[in-house]
């Protein structure tokens, strides 16, 4: 697999987000998106090849950012999640933000999971519900 990143500079709620994000609507993961939306923040894609298999968002407030890390169904458990978390951690550094984070909302189909993978990449829990990590600057 060789997988790309890519930003998206006009991002839109769109039939290869929908396919990512797969049967479950924007709102399970706090995104206000209807067909053909633009959207706020900063958005990337991972693509293979001609396919795209994961998106990553930044939303940067105040020095920080929460951030979003989706992976296509059918890619899962392929090391696609930590390539988009990589890259935005990335991103992030690049912009000079301080923490990200996360709050994976009760609704998600996979809290427990998500959770448990964010913490094991670094994100620790606040009582507040976020997940947060310090920006690396190496």
């Amino acid at each position: 697999m060789a997988l790309s990143w890519t930003k998206e500079e006009t991002p839109r709620w769109d039939a290869a987000k929908r396919a990512v994000f797969g049967e479950h609507p924007p709102d399970v993961f706090g995104l206000k998106a209807t067909d053909d939306q633009v959207l706020a923040d900063e958005w990337w894609k991972a693509t293979d090849g001609d396919e795209v298999v994961g998106y990553g968002r930044l939303d940067s407030v105040w020095g920080d950012a929460e951030i979003l890390v989706a992976v296509a169904p059918s890619y899962r458990g392929r090391g696609i999640g930590e390539f988009v978390l990589d890259r935005l951690e990335r991103e992030a550094a690049r912009e000079g933000l301080n923490y990200i984070y996360n709050t994976v909302r009760d609704a998600h189909p996979d809290r427990a999971h998500v959770t448990s993978w964010l913490c094991g990449h670094g994100f620790a829990e606040h009582p507040d519900g976020q997940l947060r990590k310090r920006v690396s600057r190496t």
